[in-house]
């Protein structure tokens, strides 16, 4: 396939607080012992929720049903802009899903793309040609961006935290931030050149986040719903998880921005805020366990903290 080097980092699958504005909070058991997960999400004020962004929110329908995907334009600007132009082109539309890989990524995109002659020509307004965007200079995601800093040490960089809901890992001493590779990131598939990705094939993690592919691939985003209509499709062949033939395909029916969806079609959806109290509670909830739990691990990371939505009440 046209994009498929992310794959050449399989190898690499064996496998954090943001310098925000202000200290991250510290974890504590009491906090968490008082209300079950559950419980906190009930009892959380609507003002630490918010909607969907129409002009930054992908709306893929398959056969099975609808999956949502938020794009991050904070950290792949020009990537989220070429996205959109492809959606509004109707680029994916009646073109499939091509690879499974167990334990790694759903990916999508033009069957025939490495062919120049069968290639599906991109529409108005979209770019063949676009920058990698690996990461973007942390003083411009300080400055612009509320956190939700963990005090958590990991491995993968020297700080992580949330901005605008996704999962950020960045490192002071180079001055620079970066998506990380969590369960349902969406990134853009890229060949040797690291400038070679533009968004016309795109793939999901389904698997154990792989985060060695942290800084080598450009992350547009993430999905909000419909994970289980990507993870839970038959998995592709040995050449690292793409389909052997073309009838094995899960076809895509059409991708939109959902500023492109008549209003009333519109999935009531919301997200909530990660500087929210209510994000602070449910991280403390995850850290210190209780009920069934005999251990409490007393430690996330930015992976293990999945970010609710919730129909629109």
């Amino acid at each position: 396939m046209k994009h498929i080097a992310l794959a050449l980092a399989t190898a690499g699958l064996l496998s954090t607080a943001l310098a925000a504005p202000s200290k991250a909070a510290k974890p504590t058991v009491k906090a968490a012992a008082k209300k079950t997960a559950q419980q906190i999400l009930a009892g959380s004020p609507a003002s630490d929720w918010r909607g969907l962004d129409p002009e930054n929110t992908l709306l893929m329908e398959l056969a099975s049903g609808q999956v949502i995907i938020e794009l991050a334009p904070r950290f792949a600007p020009a990537h989220a802009a070429n996205i959109r132009a492809l959606a509004r082109g109707g680029y994916w539309d009646g073109l499939a899903i091509l690879r499974v890989q167990d334990n790694f990524v759903t990916q999508w995109g033009d069957p025939d793309g490495e062919d120049a002659s069968k290639a599906k020509p991109l529409p108005a307004g979209a770019q063949a040609k676009l920058p990698a965007e690996f990461s973007v200079p942390l003083d411009k995601v300080g400055k612009e961006a509320a956190f939700a800093r963990l005090p958590d040490v990991e491995g993968w960089a020297p700080r992580t935290g949330f901005a605008d809901g996704f999962p950020v890992a960045a490192d002071p001493k180079a001055g620079r931030a970066w998506l990380a590779h969590c369960y349902g990131m969406v990134g853009a598939g890229r060949s040797d050149a690291v400038d070679s990705s533009n968004g016309t094939e795109l793939y999901a993690v389904i698997g154990q986040a792989p985060r060695g592919l942290d800084l080598n691939i450009t992350v547009v985003g993430r999905v909000l719903k419909g994970m289980e209509l990507l993870s839970g499709l038959p998995r592709g062949g040995a050449a690292m998880g793409f389909y052997d033939k073309p009838e094995q395909r899960t076809g895509i029916q059409r991708i939109r921005l959902l500023a492109e969806v008549p209003a009333v079609e519109r999935p009531a959806l919301q997200v909530l805020r990660t500087e929210s109290t209510t994000w602070t509670q449910l991280l403390d909830a995850r850290r210190f366990r209780s009920g069934w739990f005999v251990h409490s691990p007393g430690y996330i990371d930015i992976c293990s903290a999945s970010v609710p939505t919730r129909p629109t009440p």
